[in-house]
């Protein structure tokens, strides 16, 4: 029987693995090492919940949800603080088939605030619902209202002529 439990948790992990880094990556705005450590510390997480996982509804959802909080408990540390120096690698972190995009984008995302940051990612990278995103997140559907219409209006006010300049192309 635990052996099945197992090999069912390794399967997950090697299925949500990818979209995981994905999520990831969006939310440290880029930075891949961070990211890689968010989800290695996800999928730790998941493994000690995994012999409880038939009273989880949505495993998938739920590594979601720990990954998020995962960041966002990151960003809580004092180490958080520290910044890596250069430019940001170039393997695409993004579909797409525009880079200056994409790297624009990353660069408005890590100006934002890591909570709106979060809410951007969930609401419209993930396309989760409101309340999904209050789950994930451990706040009330108004809070992720107003951090969304406020995380919005700094996207638009960091990318608002460069934004057209892209559309045009």
């Amino acid at each position: 029987m635990r052996a099945s439990r197992t090999e069912d948790y390794r399967e997950f992990a090697a299925n949500r693995a990818a979209h995981l880094y994905r999520s990831a990556c969006l939310l440290t705005s880029g930075d891949t090492h961070l990211a890689e450590d968010l989800v290695q510390e996800t999928l730790g997480r998941m493994y000690m919940v995994w012999g409880r996982v038939s009273r989880i509804d949505n495993p998938a959802g739920y590594a979601q949800t720990v990954l998020v909080r995962s960041f966002l408990t990151h960003r809580r540390r004092r180490s958080a603080s520290e910044r890596p120096v250069g430019e940001l690698p170039d393997s695409a972190l993004l579909c797409g088939d525009d880079p200056e995009l994409r790297l624009a984008l990353l660069g408005a995302l890590g100006r934002l605030a890591p909570k709106d940051r979060a809410v951007v990612v969930l609401r419209y990278w993930e396309d989760r619902s409101i309340e999904e995103t209050a789950d994930a997140m451990n706040v009330s559907s108004a809070a992720v209202r107003t951090r969304a219409v406020r995380a919005l209006a700094k996207l638009r006010e960091q990318l608002g002529g460069s934004l057209v300049e892209f559309a045009a192309r």
